[in-house]
């Protein structure tokens, strides 16, 4: 894995866990380049959450609970299919970052195959996996646990809220790759 080549980080908000019942409530992505964040290259919406066939669906509170979404801000929020072309264009060519890669993924993935549309980045990492490379003789790897380990710090009210999540993904991956880097030097 190279430091210096360029990667969209994204994460994102559901109103459950399950790509094929639930919906995404948020996108987050910022671009990574040359081992720097470009926090100007940003990519952010809140998305009004609908079912397969394309009704509203109601956020549940267990999941307004964790990441404080509920349904009176994304009442006039775009659909998915409004959001997801210009959100698949943002990240174009580049490899893409997720801490659990394999859940957001799975989502992106859900949601384009209903819309006509295709997400196939070119490569998935995951900082999850990254993280158990990284230390593994610890049993903790959420954001939460990862972030504390590389002394990152949450932006007031920006844990489980996509672009929060998604800068502390960012700067986790550069601290990871440095570190499996010089590991792997030594």
């Amino acid at each position: 894995m190279e430091r210096t080549a360029e990667y969209v980080v994204f994460d994102l908000e559901t109103t459950g866990l399950s790509p094929d019942r639930d919906a995404i409530v948020e996108i987050g992505a910022m671009r990574v380049r040359n081992g720097a964040v470009q926090a100007q290259e940003v990519f952010q919406t809140l998305v009004k959450p609908q079912d397969a066939a394309g009704q509203t669906m109601s956020i549940p509170w267990y999941t307004q609970k964790v990441h404080g979404i509920s349904d009176r801000m994304v009442m006039d929020a775009p659909t998915l299919p409004e959001v997801l072309p210009a959100f698949l264009e943002f990240v174009g060519s580049a490899p893409v970052v997720a801490h659990n890669v394999a859940f957001d993924s799975g989502f992106v993935r859900a949601g384009a195959a209903r819309h006509g549309l295709l997400w196939r980045p070119v490569r998935e990492l995951c900082t999850v996996q990254l993280s158990r490379r990284a230390f593994p003789r610890e049993k903790g790897h959420k954001l939460d646990a990862v972030a504390a380990r590389l002394g990152l710090t949450f932006e007031e009210g920006g844990r489980h809220r996509s672009l929060g999540d998604v800068r502390v993904t960012a700067e986790a991956f550069l601290r990871l790759m440095e570190r499996l880097e010089l590991a792997a030097r030594s």
